[in-house]
């Protein structure tokens, strides 16, 4: 089969952070903060293998110090008694100094997660600012009701009452490494326009531009204490965090299978949780489909950031009759596709985030190829230094194999055909996964009969992974619960209390 190609240009000099503005502490209480527990975490270029810096490991000392500073400054500090409109020009300041800074946030965010630099520019960094403007819209609209009370007891006594949404308080907030700044953004935003404070903890692999988004934080004015971030492992850092007695609520995006843990961890002390987590999103061509359109949809509902995309398209089902020319016009589209540092404009493909990753995503290349799949396109890793992983096509395998039933995270799509609209239902629906799901198709009728019928958070029609900060994002069954973005992810950070006066 064809090999996708790797450029072979490197980082360019000028287009790269410089190492000295790598930051290599924790920002806790408004002050960096060096020590850890133990060894420090170290931090790669995954396009080229290399170490580009060391972030302290934390432990139930210093994410102690975190939720402290976190508390004082819910509880008694001048963020607690600020305006909503206070608030709000707090998160527009932010919003201008993430757009101000936007090429250094992007071009560190490319040489940490290994992303094309211009999805960091477009997505990480101007999405992220206009999410921060959205949200800081909301600080000003938080409102509660007024009710009308109709119990006739004691006789002769009148109510008035009412419904008062206060801040939840300290919130803990755990993020992935797919979309570090981005992921951050979508953390704190409405977080900080309900009036909550935050601790957050990038994953360790990719912890730099959510460490410089903190400074900015501080540069816009909020009080010190109201952005905490802390580094390190999950079982350190993250499992601290959890477990700590001064956090009031748990917001973590990430696999099914950690969000299972922080879930039963954070019930422990009743904390709040939403769990934004995994999915096997299906992609259904139907038959009156353009086939370059669906070939490019399906394309780009995969191999858009290597597949590292809880939405992404993994599992494709193409109506018979399209089937045949809409696979090979992928496989034929994956092969030819260049992979690459992500500061090389010719790059299509990046790296994956790290070694342990590709490793993960070539073992379940592998188990594809032990239960029978045949590859029509990549299956292989990248020549050279760094984690690449090639843009891969399966076909021949039955709707019970692992990787159709299992998230990989990576460049990999399983394609298969049906024959009936109840036939693409059923195997849409049989997934323990329900986060997002896309439709193709030209036939309006047949497109509006599908989507009460799949089981997905999201479902877009003649495109996919399409986000907006107004539209609700999160999944059914075991993709997660709770809903960002939109008036919903308020409820999210917002304690609802009743108020009932007698006169």
């Amino acid at each position: 089969m064809p090999a996708a190609s790797v450029s072979s240009a490197g980082h360019a000099g000028a287009d790269r952070p410089e190492l000295g503005a790598i930051r290599e502490s924790m920002l806790i209480d408004g002050k960096p903060v060096r020590e850890g527990q133990g060894e420090p975490v170290a931090v790669y270029d995954p396009a080229t293998g290399q170490v580009i810096a060391h972030q302290p490991d934390a432990g139930p000392v210093q994410i102690d110090l975190a939720v402290q500073a976190a508390r004082r400054a819910f509880d008694s500090g001048p963020w607690r008694g600020m305006l909503p409109a206070g608030r709000e020009r707090l998160l527009l300041k932010l919003a201008d100094l993430v757009e101000q800074h936007g090429n250094e946030l992007a071009r560190l965010e490319t040489l940490n997660s290994g992303k094309l630099l211009g999805v960091a520019q477009g997505l990480e960094v101007e999405s992220g600012a206009q999410w921060l403007r959205y949200m800081a819209g909301w600080a000003t609209k938080i409102t509660g009701d007024t009710l009308s009370l109709s119990i006739p007891f004691p006789p002769g006594v009148r109510y008035s009452a009412q419904t008062l949404p206060q801040p939840v308080g300290v919130v803990g907030a755990i993020i992935p490494w797919n979309f570090p700044l981005l992921m951050a953004i979508w953390k704190i935003a409405p977080a900080l326009a309900a009036g909550c404070t935050v601790v957050l903890k990038p994953a360790e692999e990719t912890p730099l531009t959510a460490l410089r988004l903190a400074e900015l934080v501080l540069e816009a004015g909020f009080p010190p204490g109201v952005v905490n971030v802390v580094t390190g492992r999950g079982e350190t850092a993250g499992a601290a965090l959890v477990a700590h007695p001064g956090v009031d609520k748990i917001a973590f995006t990430g696999s099914t299978e950690v969000g299972k843990l922080i879930g039963r961890a954070a019930m422990d002390g009743m904390k709040r949780v939403s769990l934004e987590l995994g999915g096997k999103s299906p992609v259904i061509v139907l038959d009156d489909c353009d086939v370059d359109r669906a070939v490019q949809g399906a394309a780009a509902a995969i191999f858009f950031n290597q597949g590292q995309v809880c939405t992404a398209g993994s599992r494709l089902y193409v109506q018979k009759g399209l089937y045949a020319k809409v696979v090979q016009g992928l496989a034929d589209l994956a092969a030819g596709m260049t992979l690459g540092s992500g500061f090389d404009p010719a790059t299509q493909v990046g790296p994956l985030v790290s070694a342990r990753h590709q490793k993960r995503v070539m073992d379940y290349i592998g188990i594809g190829r032990a239960e029978g799949g045949r590859v029509l396109a990549g299956g292989g890793a990248g020549e050279g230094a760094g984690y690449f992983v090639q843009p891969t096509v399966f076909t021949g395998l039955r709707p019970d194999a692992r990787i159709v039933r299992e998230e990989i995270f990576g460049p990999v799509v399983v394609a298969q055909p049906f024959d009936s609209l109840d036939d693409a239902v059923l195997l849409a629906n049989d997934s323990a996964f329900g986060l997002g799901a896309s439709l193709w198709s030209n036939d309006l009728a047949r497109v509006q009969g599908l989507i009460p019928r799949i089981d997905a958070g999201t479902i877009w029609v003649n495109t996919h992974n399409m986000l907006d900060p107004n539209m609700p994002f999160g999944g059914f069954k075991q993709s997660g619960i709770g809903r960002e973005h939109g008036r919903a992810v308020l409820d999210l950070y917002l304690e609802k209390k009743s108020v009932c006066m007698a006169y």
